[in-house]
């Protein structure tokens, strides 16, 4: 799947949600419209997609608040000082979440731009049925686009 395909695949969770592309792309990018197809291989191109994914407005919608969305939270393991002043490592379990607290967006947005592939990140709050649809060649592709 290329990077056109997974920006519509973004922009349908975020469009569902609220989010109006139409207005965003001509009040943040261009002025003029020559529709959501040349407006997404624009974005696609020349990194551009950044601008749309690291917005406020495209976070809030993709993220929305209350939302029954289940993904996962990865294992992670940390030091943690214990009341006898040691220093142990915990090792929290992975577990699926299913909604979405209030301002989660904020939370994710700084996740995403600490993430190695934004994009990749992203993937993970598809619907289940659409994440069934990517393939784990994905980076190989994006990046050679890049």
């Amino acid at each position: 799947m290329n990077r056109k395909e997974l920006l519509r695949l973004l922009l349908n969770q975020a469009q569902f949600n609220g989010f109006e592309f139409r207005r965003w792309f001509v009040s943040h990018v261009r002025p003029g419209w020559d529709g959501a197809d040349q407006a997404i291989s624009l974005l696609a191109s020349e990194g551009r997609y950044y601008t749309l994914i690291f917005s406020h407005e495209f976070a809030r919608c993709f993220w929305r608040t209350g939302a029954h969305m289940s993904f996962k939270v990865p294992s992670i393991t940390y030091p943690r000082i214990t009341s006898a002043g040691e220093v142990i490592q915990v090792t929290r379990k992975p577990f699926t979440r299913r909604t979405i607290k209030p301002d989660v967006w904020k939370y994710h947005l700084r996740q995403m731009a600490e993430a190695e592939d934004p994009i990749a990140y992203l993937c993970r709050f598809l619907p289940q049925q659409d994440q069934e649809n990517l393939l784990p060649s994905n980076d190989s592709e994006i990046a050679a686009e890049a």
